[in-house]
Formats: structure tokens, sequence, C-alpha cells
């Protein structure tokens, strides 16, 4: 139960902002701190462990609503009454930033609120002390019996040049004029030179380390212990919970989750849960393993248990090395590929996740073969972990230890992501029984990649087809509250499409808050006469060319959305050149540089069509003048050819669902709301919505898309 206290704090501060930033309350703003007020006070908890059923509150918020301050307003003060920590977290940079730079601090400034926060990153974007110091001991020792000797190649002519910036690095670091964040950098840093000056969990020597004391990660960790708001984004969440959760952030049960943009979560999930291994580079990766292995060696007491590892390990590596290549000749010879003309990338998807029996019998002796190749990494990584350790005697120099445990550590992370994939083709599906309903949850989608057509490297994948049992089991049975929010939350106006992928607790409390925006008065949405049925790529291509002068005339800002980039380029490419002068596409530039140029076309008074794909329908923000006319040239249906949507789909099917009813439509959909979107982002701007595509009123399925749509005014011509 919130106390009364807490809930003056909420109404003050609100009452603050207000005045303070010369705003007028919203309604649906008001609307959503109440909710989210209500249901954190209706969480019960014993000793600091909730009590109550888990639920999620889940609040659908469209622009304009002032959802970031609203979330922020209801759940601080509450967290701090639970002693809990708000961990924030987002889908995209900008949003990021925004809260961290913008909201935040304004939130301060005119709240009343006495509120710290913290930006949490991962390992990867801070520099490795270590690691640099090892690079640069390298650099001037290069007969080094220690170091490993290819942890220390350069590009040829540029070890100069390298090592400079490395020392630039370390001693920046060192004088404080930078606190070791990538980002913060004042220049961009090549990926290749990044890359060997960070680290890993599985790298990190954490607490062994000579530079423990000052290291950049672990000092920005220790801002986040003490930070009442914690802002971080969905796949640093979804890594903390698959190291256990509270390995990089609180855990989950002292946390109370806001998920903005939360409709990219269980997307998120499945790509942070999905397993991939291509053949040809694994064995690659087993060479180079051998070649680590034998420098190590020699460094290693003939009769010390860690020689015998490595022993072990290189014999591992020799034995599955042929397996490998069995498994390629027999993919190769037994897949029915599909695509793959002209010498192109083919791919094949195993129905139902079953795998023929005699593919099966080869991955399961793979796996068993992978099991022990990963264990004596942990075996070898542990033995080194102790060279490191002055408290223990160990057959390892520290010198040795703390030079190869970052290598073997690597090797181990990339042995594990082996093992996973191999432990997902090895797991039985279970067959349905007559009467049984076996169908409820689906199997793991897997399929193949070739690339380069025959005899090219074979990619094997598998993925969750749905993240619910993986959101569920580690996110929201944990966690101690979420709130999940978005602009596009529903489909077709309900929320079962979220439930289903996310695995939403049952009795989550689910809301659309309503809009501020007058819609049926500042916008249309208008289906022209010239709108038509797609058919044929290149013909549709052809009669849009024919049909967009006469829809654009008079426009001075619009975009138009197309649902394929070679349609984009194509229709680009064929309108006379007065229209072609007009345009800018997506591809023209990055992001930010074709949204600048469009804005100076319009503050110039010149012509300005944007021509953009699915990128550009969501998370564009053009207000006002830049933005009076979106056009939707085709219905946003998804390609049926990724693997994960066609298991999926296959599963409905198995269940004696409709998957175009079930999945196309809902997911058209939320891509339709989110694609008019673009339109309305203030209560003053005005505009229209033209959509092309003529299956929007000649289906029946036209209805539901246009119904899910905000209130336009509707335009329909016969």
């Amino acid at each position: 139960m919130l106390n009364e206290d807490t809930k003056a704090e909420i109404q003050a501060a609100y009452r603050a902002v207000l005045a303070g930033k010369d705003l007028r309350a919203r309604y649906g703003q008001r609307l959503m701190i109440a909710e989210i007020a209500r249901y954190l006070g209706e969480i019960t908890e014993n000793d600091g462990q909730r009590t109550s059923a888990h639920k999620a509150c889940v609040l659908e918020a469209g622009t304009g609503t002032g959802k970031t301050l609203a979330y922020l307003l209801a759940a601080i003060p509450v967290a701090r009454q639970l002693g809990k920590q708000l961990v924030v977290s987002t889908a995209t940079v900008a949003l990021q930033d925004q809260i961290v730079n913008k909201d935040l601090p304004d939130l301060k400034a005119h709240s009343g609120l006495d509120v710290s926060w913290s930006l949490a990153k991962g390992r990867g974007r801070y520099l490795c002390l270590s690691k640099v110091e090892q690079r640069l001991h390298g650099h001037g020792n290069q007969d080094s019996d220690t170091i490993p000797l290819f942890m220390l190649q350069e590009e040829p002519g540029e070890p100069a040049e390298t090592r400079a910036f490395h020392e630039k690095l370390f001693s920046s670091y060192a004088a404080r004029e930078w606190d070791g964040d990538r980002d913060h950098w004042p220049d961009h840093i090549p990926d290749d030179i990044w890359q060997g000056v960070t680290t890993d969990h599985r790298q990190c020597t954490n607490r062994r380390c000579s530079y423990f004391d000052s290291c950049p990660f672990f000092s920005a960790r220790a801002e986040l212990e003490h930070a009442d708001v914690i802002v971080a984004n969905h796949d640093l969440v979804l890594a903390d919970l698959a190291l256990g959760g509270g390995a990089i952030l609180p855990k989950p049960e002292d946390t109370i989750y806001v998920m903005d943009e939360a409709h990219h979560l269980p997307d998120k999930a499945l790509n942070h849960f999905a397993a991939s291994l291509g053949l040809e580079g694994t064995r690659q990766w087993l060479r180079s393993l051998s070649q680590a292995l034998a420098q190590l060696l020699p460094h290693l007491p003939a009769d010390a248990e860690a020689a015998r590892t490595v022993q072990k390990l290189t014999d591992l590596a020799r034995e599955i090395d042929p397996m490998l290549s069995d498994v390629h000749e027999w993919l190769e010879e037994n897949t029915p590929w599909e695509g793959g003309e002209d010498g192109g990338n083919s791919q094949y998807r195993f129905p139902g996740a079953r795998l023929p029996d005699e593919l099966s019998t080869r991955v399961t002796a793979l796996q068993q073969q992978q099991v022990q190749l990963t264990r004596r990494l942990d075996q070898l990584a542990d033995f080194l972990d102790e060279g490191m350790d002055e408290r223990r005697e160990g057959d390892i120099d520290r010198e040795t230890a703390e030079a190869w445990y970052p290598v073997v550590g690597q090797f181990h992370a990339r042995a594990e992501d082996q093992l996973r994939l191999w432990q997902a083709w090895s797991e039985a599906v279970p067959e349905a029984e007559e009467g049984e309903d076996s169908t409820r949850t689906p199997a793991p989608a897997r399929w193949l990649n070739r690339r380069g057509g025959e005899n090219g490297d074979i990619t094997l994948y598998s993925s969750p087809v749905l993240a619910d049992n993986v959101l569920f089991s580690r996110l929201w049975s944990r966690c101690f509250g979420a709130i999940l929010t978005s602009a596009t939350l529903t489909a077709l106006g309900r929320f079962d499409r979220l439930s289903m992928r996310a695995g939403l607790p049952a009795d989550s409390r689910c809301l659309v808050i309503p809009s501020n925006f007058r819609y049926q008065e500042n916008a249309t949405v208008e289906v022209p006469a010239s709108s038509m049925e797609p058919g044929d790529p290149a013909s549709y291509a052809e009669r849009l060319v024919d049909r967009l002068p006469g829809v654009l005339e008079g426009d001075t800002a619009a975009l138009v959305l197309f649902t394929a980039r070679r349609d984009m380029q194509r229709v680009r490419d064929m309108l006379p050149e007065t229209w072609r002068d007009c345009v800018i596409t997506q591809d023209d530039h990055t992001r930010a540089e074709v949204l600048d140029r469009h804005r100076q076309r319009v503050d110039n008074g010149q012509t300005s069509i944007l021509f953009g794909v699915a990128s550009f329908a969501e998370g564009i923000d053009l207000p006002g003048t830049y933005l009076e006319h979106v056009v939707i040239t085709r219905l946003p249906f998804s390609v049926p050819d990724d693997p994960i949507e066609a298991s999926l789909a296959e599963w409905i099917e198995e269940r004696g669902g409709n998957p175009f009813m079930e999945i196309s439509v809902p997911d058209a959909s939320i891509r339709l709301v989110q694609a008019a979107g673009r339109l309305l982002r203030s209560e003053s701007d005005t505009g229209r919505v033209t959509i092309l595509d003529r299956r929007i009123i000649s289906r029946r399925y036209g209805s539901m898309l246009l119904d899910a749509l905000p209130p336009f005014r509707r335009v329909i011509a016969a």
C-alpha cells in the first residue's frame, strides 16, 4: 500500500513540474501516473520480498501523452518508499539519451524530487586497462615469452600509430580527462581497434586484476548501486537476466522495471536467446584454439593438471574437426535447399524442428564432444584463476595466468555459444498425442543458411519461436514490479499479440491511455480513387510512378513509405526529373543527415519528399510543417520467408488456427499504426495519411486495419 506521504509527494511533484514549465495538466498523463501508482501500491511484500501474485502494468500511450514524465513521477517516489531501485529500459539509444540528458534533469529541476540517476552499459563499452597495458607491453616486447603472439599482431604499417592511440587512451584515463566510456571519447573509435582494448565477462579477471580498483567498468557499476534510477537498454537487461540477474544490474527481486518502447522486447528476447554456428568458422576457430594451446603449453609445468587439460583440449579439437566436416557434407548432399539461384544464399527450415535421424545422430555426438570441450576450457580457466590468487599456491605463475586468462576466457565464451546451438538442436521435440494439448508451446525454430551456392559455408540456427517462457521465467516471475509502455502495444485494438509473445503474467492490467490529439479535426486518412491492388512488383512500381505525382501535388513536406528497398529505389529512379529532384531516400545519407537535409529544404521553402522503408515508419520525429503528408504505398505485411515466423505459423495451424489472421494481420496493423503515427507529433499538427493499397477497402481484413488506426476523419473514394 502507498502511504499518504508518498501519494502527496507524487501530487506535489506533478504540480511543481506543471508550474515550473508552464504546462497544463493532460488527462492521459494524469491517468497514467494514477495507474502506475495504483499498480505499485497494490504489490504486497514481506521483508522486501514480493508476496502478491506477479502481474505487470501495461499502458499504451501515444505521442503527446508525456509518458516519460508520467512513469518517472509515479515510480520514483514509490520505489524509494519500498527500498527498490528503478530500472528504465529503452530499445533505442535516442530515447535513452533523451531520458538521461533531458527528462531526468528537467524532472529534478522542476519537481522538487531529490533524484539521482546513472546510465548502465555493458563491459564492452568500457576500456580494459589490463588489455591496454598488455598491448603496450607487447608493442615494446615482440619477443615476449608470456604474451600470446596472436594478441600482439597488428595490421602491417599500423603498429606505431596504434601504439600511440593506445597510449593516448591510457594516459587520458589516468589523467581523469576521460572516464573510459567509449561513447565519451571525443572521436569515433573503429571497432577493430576497440575490440583489442575492451573485454567481456568471460575475459575479465574481476578482483584478481591489478587494475580492479581503478577499472572504468567497475567504477561505473559502483555508481549504479547508489542511483535511484538506472537507465539501461533492453539488450543489457536481457544480458543481465541471461547471467542470472544481478550480474550487471540490480537483482530482479529488488527492481521495479519500466520497459519503454516495450513492443520491441519480445523480438529482442528472441534474438538474445537464439543460437547459431557456422561450420567452417567453427573449424577455423578450432585451429586457432589448437595454436593457442600449443603456445601456452611450454609455460605450464609438465606434470601439472593444467598441462594435462591442455593436452585433452588439443585432442578434442582434433576429434571435433572431422565431425564438423562430416555434418557439412551430409547437409550439402541431403538438404532440399530453397533459393540460391545464380550462386546466391539459400536456406532451409526443418518443419516442426524435427531433424532427420542421420543428422540427429551426428548432432548428438557433436553435442557430447562440445560438452567435454567446454568443460575442459572451464577447468583451464580455473587453473589460471588460481595462478592469479596470491593466497593460493598453484602450478601457474601470476604473469602467465594474467596474460592467458582473458585468452582462455574468450575461447570459453565461444565454446559456450557453440554448445548452446548443439544443445538446442539435440533437444527432443515432443510428438503431439491424440487428445492432448501438446502444441501449447511451440517447438523452437531450426534452420540452415548456405552462403554462396553449392559447397558454401553452412550456418546452423536455433531460436525460440515465442519469448513467452524466457521472459516469464527470467523476468516477470522474479521482478518486484514491471511497467510496460509504448505508443504501439495493441494490435487491432487488443493486447493479445503482446501477451502471447511476451508471456505476460495472468491478470496483468492492460490499458490504452486516451490521446490528447484531436484526430478528427486535425487529420484525414484517405484512400484515393488512384489506389490499387499491388499485384506484380515490377508493374506495381510503374503504376506508383504514374500515381505519386498526383497524390503529392501541392505538398511541401511528405514521407512516402515502401515495404522494400528495391521498390523505393525503382520508383525514385523512374520518377520524372522534376519530382526526382525533390526526393531524398533514407539510403542517400545517414539517418540524421537525411532528416537534417529534409528540414533545411522545408525551412528554405523547397518541396522535400522523403522516401523510406520500415525503419522510417517508426521513430522519426518531424513535427509541424516538417511533415504534413504520409503516403503508405503498400500494406506492411511481412515477407513470409522468416524461419521464426514460419515456425509460429506452423504451430498455429497445428492448433487449428489461421496464421494470416492471427499473425500477419495483427503484425501489419502495428506497422500501419506506427507509420500513421509519424504524422501528428503535437496537438497543433495537421495533415493527411494516404493509403495507396486498395486492399484496405477491398479485403475483409481491411476494415480491421482501418479501425485500428487513430480516429482520423476518413476520405474513401469509391
